[in-house]
């Protein structure tokens, strides 16, 4: 399979320490965040990946170009403007780059060790559009919180209260993707939300599913939450 990784942001909460190095570079255990990601999915069979980037893009090229990742390749889709966590999708359909089978779609700040050859397995399984990954938070108050149905989601509640949240299950970052997404991606849109704009399409339609995931799961968007990963994150 094919991946996309998502690795345009600017990381602002993360600052001074990403003012001169882009977030897809911070040092987790002596690798960077991105070297990680690239973990996770060779462990799952990829062996190409697209890396959508933005701010200090040079310096995200010049790093792979020294340090290429054994056994993946990688190309790179490159957003002048911000377009949103769609933005790589919007580009990758100008370019008709078209994926003519299922792919994933990772954010490139959360790690998780999930297993995704099973969630791979659901995916084609269950037959829909998009697989979210699912993973269980102590604390729903500070995310989006799934809705399901069965194995489909309905919707997501975006910070609940505790009494009021659904389930326990927030969006992990973690997407499979079949062909069919290009459907519903507007190539000439400058700015779309996967989360906003697309996710809710598929859930009226009924192609929209959740598998939930078991593993280490972190995300690096405070600097509270990126020394968790420091000292805790296991690898895979």
């Amino acid at each position: 399979m094919k991946a996309v990784i998502l690795a345009g942001g600017e990381g602002t909460r993360l600052r001074p320490l990403t003012l001169t190095i882009p977030k897809a570079l911070v040092p987790v255990r002596d690798r960077t965040l991105t070297d990680q990601v690239l973990d996770i999915l060779k462990k799952a069979g990829t062996s190409e990946v697209v890396l959508g980037i933005s701010y200090l893009a040079e310096k995200i090229k010049d790093y792979f170009e020294k340090n290429p990742f054994p056994g993946i390749k990688i190309g790179y889709v490159i957003e002048q403007n911000r377009m949103g966590t769609a933005g790589p999708l919007i580009l990758l359909k100008r370019t008709a780059c078209r994926y003519d089978d299922n792919f994933f779609v990772v954010n490139g700040d959360n790690l998780f060790s999930l297993d995704l050859s099973a969630m791979i397995d659901f995916h084609k399984e269950h037959g829909g559009v998009a697989t979210i990954a699912l993973t269980a938070v102590e604390d729903v108050t500070k995310f989006g919180v799934a809705r399901t149905k069965g194995d489909k989601i309905i919707d997501f509640i975006e910070k609940p209260k505790i009494e009021e949240a659904p389930s326990n299950l927030i969006n992990s970052g973690y997407y499979i993707f079949s062909p069919e997404i290009f459907d519903y991606i507007d190539e000439a849109a400058d700015f779309l939300m996967l989360e906003k704009d697309i996710f809710p399409q598929l859930a009226k339609a009924g192609k929209l599913y959740g598998f939930i995931g078991e593993g280490q799961w972190f995300d690096t968007g405070t600097p509270e939450r990126y020394q968790a990963v420091k000292d805790n994150w296991r690898g895979v």
